[in-house]
């Protein structure tokens, strides 16, 4: 059951989200034919035990269509009242794009991030708008706006989505309740642009961890997401606290540059695998986790590799942040760390 009732999402998202939403991808069982429930459980509750206050599910790792409506039901299960719940929109049609938000309200996911198909190549910005609104009138769920520069919007408006677009999105759609603001990159000029603009109607987060301070002290961030933040285990909903409270921002700063050397790996790995490609290597987010205790494991193919060099440069960076990293061998991840019930 949803958290709030219809109408009452943009107020539930400005007054009660806050800390960190992190990522839970699905587990499958060794032959690739099944969830592995099991292990879904698994990662769900360690998200809780490092500290995350919601959970993105995610549906870009080859589930079918039921399978990911039984993954986004044991997900919202296993949060309980602990997580908030917020299911990916990243469907290859507007017509399955709908029926996935249709299908998410019913199991009581909280919050809906919109992504847009691969497919949808927009004229316009009215081409866009139409798109969001017709997955936002399906649902009572409350929608994140995801805007960014992946979906190719940029001949559009060089932000990719302009200022008076996102006040048409804010204004004439009542569910639009958060931003994900990731605006303008390289540079923090248009992440601020966004905050100056609509912060006070709407949740705006800005998941860059890299940022967190900036915002923190500039707009009072409480609530950051989503991103890979399994990669830091506790760290990033711990110095997000610490940075909030005057008496602990040094602590908070302290932490946040013992993070440095993984932050680096992270960026520099993460641009290695995007470029050219404007997708998430969801691989390679399961090896972060797996290094920090979740589930690891395949996805289904078509995925990108991940290699030696990359998983190298990945644990070694954590170890000199000093993160409970396993001392598992990387082969293992490959296998999962919960065997199917």
């Amino acid at each position: 059951m949803s958290k709030y009732q219809p109408g009452e999402a943009r107020a539930w998202a400005r007054e009660q989200l806050s800390g960190c939403c992190g990522c839970v991808m699905p587990s499958f069982t060794d032959d690739l034919s099944d969830l592995n429930e099991a292990a879904i459980r698994h990662d769900v509750a360690l998200e809780k035990q490092l500290g995350m206050s919601s959970v993105l599910i995610v549906s870009e790792c080859g589930t079918t269509e039921e399978e990911f409506a039984r993954f986004v039901e044991i997900v919202v299960d296993e949060a309980g009242s602990d997580l908030a719940t917020v299911v990916q929109l990243a469907q290859p049609t507007l017509d399955r794009t709908r029926a996935a938000a249709t299908m998410a309200y019913s199991a009581g996911v909280d919050l809906a991030l919109l992504c847009y198909p691969q497919f949808f190549y927009p004229r316009s910005e009215d081409d866009v708008f139409a798109f969001t609104k017709t997955v936002a009138d399906e649902t009572p769920l409350g929608i994140m706006i995801f805007a960014m520069n992946l979906w190719n919007f940029g001949r559009l408006h060089p932000a990719g989505f302009s200022m008076d677009l996102l006040r048409r999105f804010v204004t004439e759609i009542p569910n639009v309740a958060a931003i994900k603001n990731e605006i303008g990159i390289p540079g923090a000029g248009g992440i601020s642009h966004v905050f100056e603009s609509f912060r006070d109607e709407v949740l705006v987060t800005d998941p860059m961890e890299t940022n967190m301070p900036a915002w923190v002290k500039q707009y009072g961030q409480r609530f950051m997401g989503t991103s890979n933040y399994e990669y830091y285990a506790d760290q990033t909903p711990r110095i997000l606290k610490l940075l909030q409270n005057a008496d602990t921002y040094e602590e908070g700063m302290a932490a946040w540059w013992k993070l440095h050397p993984a932050r680096l790996a992270n960026a520099a790995v993460t641009a290695e695998i995007s470029a050219g490609t404007s997708t998430v290597h969801r691989l390679v987010w399961k090896y972060q986790g797996w290094l920090m205790g979740f589930n690891g494991g395949p996805v289904r193919p078509p995925t990108p590799r991940i290699n030696d060099a990359q998983m190298t440069r990945l644990r070694s960076a954590a170890l000199a942040s000093g993160l409970p990293v396993t001392d598992d061998e990387d082969h293992l991840f490959f296998r999962g760390r919960v065997a199917a019930g």
